[in-house]
């Protein structure tokens, strides 16, 4: 299985305006060595002796693999040279050490640097399978949802404190899962929250307090939450969510939405979940636009950090033109992947989608002897789906937490679409991996390969520039909605200079603009701990020899 998204735990700025969570992903698993394996020569060895110590195992393991295995494999020293047991029970530390050494010219800094956290790798990760959260996918994270559709929380994605003037605040919710208990309550983004667990929510001389009180409920784990607040339609609400498991579709909301002469499909779309969670909902949202004769299409990725990568083909089946034929993306190995040199690999076996070992002929098939890592097989090509069959405009509303599949369904359609993006910055991760199981302990995601499109353009590792920056996702209205801001944004993209009829200003609606916050108000920075959903991209259909 392989899987292109962002890792680890994230904490975003809140200059009071905004606040967004992501991540969460899914990884097959496959059978590791009872041994440290047998390096191929790449450069001197001569201090790995033998040993019975697992963690001597360990730290040789991932080393060895990264060897063969890690994309940027080109760039790593010797194993006398890393000495990769001196890092003993750290093995994340070892970990980030092979991160460090592949610098991209383009930053003077390793491709793995990650800006809002140096001190961990942008891309890869080490996973203890025997002692994870049930639904978290990413390490030290408990994702809201995971990439099977499974929930295990109350259902508030993420939350946006946002400045009204300079005594007061509204703390609004950015997201809800679908099927969750906040869901089935009724609350929506746009809801804005005025109490948690009887503590008064909103007064900017309180806001450090506030914070604290928000991280430790919105943003922990609480088997239940009380909460007090005025819904979108301005009805005030009370209600306790009590925690609990569910099944969530991935689509936040889609519409409709007639301006002037066109008629715009509106897609919020939170993570690129597994075929049985995700293909049916998605069909059924694209017939629904073509039934309704949709001419444009804006989809929103700002909360998506990516998921497998079956399901971003098939959403960019969905989207692209009839005439959208030949390549689509391909995948790009290191040398000694595509080689057939990776011999490491044996020691890893090959599951189904059930995570059962795969045979042929009786014979248990392996990640090296039965795959094939070559260009040629790692090319996939456009299979038009479903009957929306004319889209030439589409707009994607990104944000720093757009990553990885979801930048390759951007990338995939750009030289097929004219596509525009409205947002932030993404994430920049066009990477992506399987798993390799280590110790039967560790599963462990080394960036593998490199996506680029039919025109051979990728390498955003610093993220996607958008073509109308526009930062203000407070919260203030719902998915679908045309004033909300960055929606519509994306409307002025799609039809210039038109107004939507019904729509208030955000300006008039704002006592405070972004850009005219008040000094009060300027001095309400702090942090909300972000760490419920996924980033990444998951590859499930390795190509057999």
């Amino acid at each position: 299985m392989k899987f292109i998204f962002r890792s680890g735990k994230s904490n975003f700025l809140l200059a009071l305006l905004i606040i967004v969570s992501i991540g969460a992903c899914k990884k097959s698993k496959v059978e590791p060595e009872s041994t440290a394996p047998v390096p191929v020569t790449v450069g001197p060895n001569t201090k790995q002796t033998p040993t019975t110590d697992r963690t001597q195992l360990t730290n040789d393991s991932l080393f060895l693999y990264a060897q063969q295995v890690y994309y940027w494999n080109d760039a790593l020293p010797s194993y006398d040279n890393f000495t990769p047991r001196t890092y003993g029970s750290d093995i994340n530390g070892e970990l980030f050490a092979i991160t460090r050494f592949k610098i991209d010219p383009a930053t003077n800094k390793p491709y793995e640097y990650r800006p809002s956290n140096p001190g961990v790798p942008k891309y890869s990760y080490i996973q203890d399978i025997t002692n994870k959260n049930p639904v978290a996918v990413l390490p030290n994270e408990q994702a809201s949802v995971d990439l099977e559709g499974n929930g295990n929380d109350v259902g508030i994605f993420a939350v946006s404190a946002v400045g009204i003037n300079s005594t007061t605040y509204r703390l609004y919710i950015l997201a809800v899962d679908k099927g969750s208990p906040a869901d089935d309550f009724g609350l929506t983004r746009g809801a804005y929250i005025t109490k948690i667990n009887n503590t008064t929510i909103g007064v900017t001389a309180n806001f450090d307090s506030d914070r604290t009180v928000i991280n430790s409920t919105i943003y922990g784990s609480p088997n239940s939450i009380t909460i007090e607040g005025v819904k979108t339609n301005g009805a005030t609400f009370a209600t306790t969510l009590n925690k609990k498991s569910y099944k969530s579709n991935p689509i936040f909301k889609t519409n409709v939405l007639t301006v002037g002469a066109k008629k715009i499909g509106y897609l919020a779309y939170a993570r690129f979940s597994n075929e049985s969670n995700s293909f049916s909902v998605l069909e059924s949202a694209f017939a629904d636009f073509s039934s309704q004769g949709v001419t444009d299409l804006v989809v929103d990725l700002r909360y998506n950090g990516g998921g497998y990568v079956n399901t971003a083909e098939e959403l960019v089946n969905l989207i692209a033109p009839s005439s959208a034929t030949g390549v689509m993306y391909k995948e790009y190995y290191n040398s000694t992947m595509q080689n057939g040199q990776a011999t490491i690999l044996k020691n890893q076996l090959l599951l189904d989608a059930n995570n059962k070992v795969q045979y042929r002929n009786g014979r248990m098939l392996n990640y090296f002897d039965d795959v094939d890592y070559t260009l040629a097989k790692n090319s996939h090509s456009f299979s038009k789906k479903g009957s929306l069959n004319s889209i030439n405009n589409i707009v994607f509303i990104v944000s720093g937490n757009t990553a990885s599949a979801s930048e390759l369904v951007i990338n995939s359609l750009k030289p097929k679409m004219n596509v525009k993006l409205v947002g932030t910055q993404t994430y920049g991760k066009p990477v992506g991996f399987f798993p390799v199981l280590i110790q039967n302990k560790y599963d462990v995601y080394f960036s593998m390969f490199e996506t680029k499109n039919s025109l051979d353009q990728g390498g955003y590792y610093s993220g996607m520039v958008p073509d109308v920056v526009n930062d203000k996702d407070y919260g203030d209205y719902d998915f679908g909605n045309p004033s909300e801001g960055l929606l519509s944004a994306a409307i002025d993209v799609l039809v210039p200079k038109t107004p939507t009829v019904g729509v208030v200003s955000r300006d008039r609606v704002m006592s405070v603009s972004a850009d005219g916050l008040g000094v009060g108000i300027k001095s309400m920075v702090g942090e909300f701990n972000q760490n419920k959903e996924f980033v990444g991209m998951i590859e499930t259909r390795l190509k057999n020899k």
